[in-house]
């Protein structure tokens, strides 16, 4: 039964990561950590972290995960998909008044290009156009789809102003398969360390487990004296090379 289900696990992950292996995904991260091509985590001694959320946004779960921001002083950064921000203004425009950080997860959320840049780019392109029209704003970080990333993805929306964001390896979540809100917490308090880039989801399915892990997350990470910011904050604080997105615009 287990050689069944390792079996499964690897054509799964030979049909998201087109055939690569785990080891040559590795060494391609290793690479692009070195060029700065993206970006897994921040090298910092301040303790803070980035919380980041895909998918949305979903007016129930992404207004249940803003009410819990606030209640702990917290920011974040969501990469939403332009679809559903086009059925979802007003929770874009929350995101924003409360100075959260509003990032680019393409408009249809694809991954497989085609070996296309202008595919990509044309994603790209019409998510943020209708970022800036809901929120007077263009997304300056992009997510890939399934952090699937190879050599035209990268290179395409670097060509296009964007830096690309992954997430820390020990920092994936992986609430979108619903594994238990237990599970959701130590998969983040466990590891936990300054610099690191979680990864949560807040649509594309039921997140109640996702919102109740959240809540014990920032009780233990303002517990511990973690700082909750956006993924341009802490890059900006440990390279000084983004700045804020939202200069001046909106009152903490």
């Amino acid at each position: 039964m287990k050689k069944v289900q390792l079996v499964t696990c690897i054509l799964v992950f030979s049909y998201l990561f087109g055939g690569q292996s785990a080891y040559s995904m590795a060494s391609r991260k290793a690479e692009y950590k070195k060029n700065g091509l993206a970006i897994w985590e921040v090298k910092t001694k301040e303790k803070m972290v980035a919380l980041t959320f895909d998918d949305g946004p979903n007016p129930i779960y992404t207004n249940q995960i803003l009410d819990l921001l606030a209640k702990y002083h917290a920011k974040a950064t969501f990469f939403v998909i332009g679809e559903r921000a086009k059925q979802y203004p007003q929770v874009l425009k929350r995101e924003v008044k409360e100075r959260h950080e509003v990032a680019n997860h393409t408009y249809s959320h694809i991954y497989d290009f085609d070996n296309s840049p202008a595919k990509l780019k044309k994603e790209l392109d019409q998510s943020a156009k209708l970022i800036k029209q809901i929120t007077g704003y263009k997304p300056i970080l992009y997510r890939p789809v399934a952090g699937y990333y190879n050599n035209l993805i990268l290179n395409t929306a670097i060509k296009n102003g964007y830096r690309v964001v992954l997430w820390s390896w020990t920092q994936d979540t992986r609430d979108w398969s619903c594994p238990g809100i237990n599970k959701i917490t130590n998969n983040v308090i466990l590891d936990i360390k300054p610099g690191d880039i979680t990864i949560f989801h807040d649509s594309g399915g039921d997140r109640t487990q996702t919102v109740c892990a959240l809540e014990n997350i920032l009780k233990y990470l303002s517990k511990h004296d973690f700082q909750c910011v956006t993924v341009s904050e802490m890059i900006f604080r440990s390279e000084a090379i983004i700045p804020d997105p939202y200069p001046g615009k909106h009152e903490r």
